[in-house]
């Protein structure tokens, strides 16, 4: 079976993308950030061990767009909130252990990658923990259907969005792995 590892893009526009950064550094730079930072992601983890899919928004502009490697497959996001996105690019990869993350994680590796995808061997799901109560993977096995309530009443961009999630998936095999830092402040830039 197929490992997919997807990564959730936003085209790299001022006012569109790390907006909570921008009010901190400008929305233009925090447009160039995730600009570099996305491709150096992209650049790091490629790997043959799993498939790279990018989930692009908007839409139908990222579909298109000349900004990211020609040779990933890319996918919509779609409408709804982070978890009815998340949700549906997890739902829609070929069978197999899927991975998601998002792309403004400076400090994942390849490493981070495959022990997410070995921690789910034995567990239905794994998740990342981030510094702020969020994580930056989620990981599912998908060798039966996902949990219906999953994302379910979580309260996304507050300290208690892994809580939320994971109580969003009773009886399941849950993996926990190393907690790593993602960026939505100027003072998360600091190492």
């Amino acid at each position: 079976m197929q490992r997919s590892l997807v990564i959730m893009v936003k085209e790299p526009r001022p006012g569109r993308v790390k907006t909570r950064l921008g009010r901190d550094i400008g929305m233009v730079g925090a447009a160039w950030w995730f600009r570099h930072q996305t491709r150096s992601l992209i650049r790091r983890l490629r790997d043959p061990r799993w498939q790279i899919v990018l989930a692009v928004a908007p839409d139908r502009e990222g579909l298109i767009s000349p900004i990211w490697p020609a040779d990933l497959p890319r996918a919509a996001q779609g409408r709804g909130d982070l978890g009815d996105r998340m949700g549906w690019m997890l739902r829609g990869m070929p069978p197999g252990p899927v991975c998601l993350i998002g792309a403004d994680i400076p400090g994942i590796s390849r490493t981070h990658i495959a022990g997410a995808f070995k921690a789910l061997g034995s567990a239905q799901m794994a998740f990342g923990p981030a510094h702020d109560g969020g994580y930056w993977l989620v990981g599912a096995q998908r060798y039966g259907a996902l949990p219906s309530g999953l994302f379910r009443n979580v309260r996304w961009s507050t300290e208690y969005a892994l809580a939320d999630t994971l109580s969003s998936v009773p009886g399941q095999r849950v993996a926990l792995l190393n907690p790593l830092r993602d960026v939505d402040t100027v003072a998360d830039l600091k190492p």
